[in-house]
């Protein structure tokens, strides 16, 4: 397994943004601080990742958002922050004790009327909204960040349950330079470099990605838009 680490001035400054420009409420402070109240890995997205969600969904006037990987639900409250007030955002988390925690997260935040969190195998949930009657309107934004040997099978629900327009952001997509070595994480790095290939040759959707450093170390995201 690769093991995620950060530079001192990586956090420093990730730190100063934070304070200076992205400027987290107290409830999403609250949401990292459940996490590790609750022996979560400290694995959530950087705050100024998940405010960049957050202007993502705005500015792509998303109106249902689905999340593959909810956490304590740091993101998702970022992203629905992000909705109208009568928006609607879909988080699938596989256990219960980790979805019990981001219920009451997103409940203090203010945001929990526009978050239905799934419990159980993503995969199962995503075939299960393909096959729901209610579930009639596409996703119009997709975030993925869960087990990374399944992002090529997560991308691909991404496109099926969207629709032209509809944006997909995948997290965690450098891994520490694994991409080019997939010895270094041969559990995770395959599955990002499959999910990555894929978004280069998939007619479906267009591309690109973006290295980052920060707290969580040398690492980065995918974003994509369905044709």
């Amino acid at each position: 397994m690769v093991e995620h680490k950060a530079q001192p001035g990586w956090v420093a400054v990730e730190e100063y943004l934070s304070t200076a420009v992205v400027l987290p409420d107290a409830a999403l402070q609250h949401a990292v601080q459940s996490a590790v109240d609750a022996g979560m890995p400290p694995i959530e997205v950087a705050p100024n990742a998940g405010k960049l969600l957050k202007m993502l969904v705005q500015m792509s006037g998303a109106r249902r958002v689905l999340e593959i990987g909810t956490l304590a639900g740091f993101s998702a409250i970022w992203m629905a922050e992000g909705l109208p007030d009568d928006g609607r955002l879909i988080t699938c988390e596989y256990l219960p004790e980790h979805a019990k925690v981001a219920r009451a997260n997103v409940d203090m935040a203010g945001i929990g009327h526009k978050v239905d969190i799934r419990i159980g195998p993503a995969l199962a949930t995503l075939a299960a909204l393909a096959e729901d009657p209610a579930q009639e309107q596409p996703f119009d934004f997709v975030f993925i960040d869960a087990d990374k040997e399944n992002d090529s099978n997560y991308l691909n629900w991404a496109i099926r349950l969207g629709r032209p327009g509809t944006v997909i952001v995948m997290d965690n997509v450098i891994w520490e330079g694994a991409i080019l070595d997939t010895s270094m994480d041969e559990v995770n790095a395959p599955g990002i470099v499959g999910a990555l290939e894929m978004m280069g040759k998939d007619p479906r959707i267009d591309a690109t990605a973006i290295q980052t450093v920060g707290s969580k170390g040398w690492d980065g995201f995918a974003i994509a838009r369905v044709v």
